[in-house]
């Protein structure tokens, strides 16, 4: 008999990659510029020149061999090294390269550290709104997932019921800011509050409740909004990113997961690391673009194109009478349903074109998300729909 578990994810995409599958089939049907989609995630903003400019030299200046093979299982260490500068940059303190494990993306980053960290009974909380993929890359690894509310439109947690959530069987807590889906940072106000009872309760249980911290977004943030360096603030922190977004490469799959010296066991937990990546098969991440984020780890991409997204949008359905959660970070906006389910809303919105994602499977309901890394002419093109939209339901 094949894997029951498995065959059930294969048969369902999420309902993120089922709307953009309509959105494909809907383009064809009606032209892509008539279909407004606002599913997925994907970054509209080109990668920085350099990363283009990096890889045509690499492949005129290295032969086949060098460029295409394998690097050591943890990683090349010019990208190993790289991505350490980065992390050392946020720390104010030197991280070594040997802290660093290279890896495809961020979901490969998660995969790996949940398997080195859980054992059979574990739990693993996590704060909604949260990325849904969290809860199979955490139920695969044998845990069980535990969700804590936000506390209104702030969408921090709600800390009564975070301190409540974190109990004997508490292996881990995934916090992702800026958030997908609400685009909402956790305050240093907040991470000093959950540092403080994540210390004591590991203090109780006599070992450490780790925090991961997934990171794609953290460069995507507008005005003086910034992420803090969470093993500043909780030393038992293990630090997972991508550079899908920060140099626009979401197809490429590369990231790195960074355990901190500062991490009790810190070479133990970095061995489980690999050992995890071993056993998932997750060794030598693409060779070629370790080498071009070993060049590039620096680079950005023209994030103020996202702020000017973000304000036409948020500015445009605020002011259409739609309630949504106002965005500092990464390219998502966060609407309140208005009057109905999060599902019928999106059925609704479909009728002029509109392609939106409920947010059940985010671990709330009411609320729909819509990526606004997209042209600016699809935003454009979409504010008359919104308008009928909010006419639709009374709104203003």
């Amino acid at each position: 008999m094949i894997n029951e578990k498995m065959l059930a994810l294969g048969e369902s995409r999420s309902a993120i990659r089922e709307i953009f599958e309509y959105g494909r089939k809907r383009a064809g049907e009606i032209g892509a510029e008539n279909v407004f989609d606002f599913s997925l995630g994907n970054p509209s903003v080109p990668a920085p020149e350099k990363v283009n400019e990096t890889i045509a030299e690499l492949v005129k200046t290295l032969d086949s061999v060098a460029l295409h093979g394998y690097t050591s299982a943890p990683g090349d260490m010019a990208a190993r090294a790289a991505a350490a500068a980065q992390e050392s940059l946020r720390a104010g303190y030197d991280i070594p390269a040997g802290c660093i494990y290279m890896t495809c993306g961020a979901a490969a980053s998660l995969t790996i550290t949940l398997n080195a960290l859980i054992n059979p009974g574990d739990e693993v909380v996590v704060l909604a709104p949260f990325f849904p993929e969290y809860r199979v890359f955490a139920e695969t690894a044998g845990a069980k997932l535990v969700t804590v509310p936000p506390e209104g439109k702030s969408m921090q947690p709600d800390m009564e019921k975070f301190a409540a959530a974190i109990g004997e069987n508490t292996k881990a807590v995934i916090v992702n800011s800026p958030n997908n889906p609400s685009g909402a940072i956790l305050s240093a106000d907040t991470l000093r509050a959950m540092a403080a009872v994540l210390e004591e309760k590991s203090a109780q249980k006599g070992s450490p409740v780790y925090l991961i911290a997934d990171e794609p977004y953290r460069e995507l943030v507008y005005g003086d909004a910034r992420v803090p360096f969470l093993p500043g603030i909780y030393k038992n922190s293990i630090v997972c990113y991508s550079y899908s977004k920060s140099l626009s490469l979401p197809g490429e799959r590369i990231g790195y997961i960074m355990v901190p010296p500062c991490a009790e066991n810190a070479g133990k937990l970095f061995a489980a690391v690999c050992g995890a990546g071993r056993a998932l098969g997750y060794v030598c991440a693409p060779s070629l673009m370790q080498k071009v984020a070993a060049h590039c780890a620096g680079e950005r991409p023209d994030v103020d194109a996202y702020r000017k997204n973000r304000d036409i949008i948020y500015g445009a359905l605020t002011e259409m009478g739609f309630d949504c959660v106002s965005p500092d970070g990464a390219f998502y906006l966060f609407v309140k349903s208005p009057g109905e389910s999060a599902a019928a809303f999106c059925e609704k919105a479909k009728e002029f074109e509109i392609l939106l994602v409920p947010s059940d499977s985010f671990g709330v309901g009411g609320y729909v998300r819509l990526s606004y890394c997209v042209a600016e002419q699809t935003i454009r093109g979409a504010l008359p729909g919104f308008e009928k939209l909010a006419a639709h339901y009374g709104l203003k």
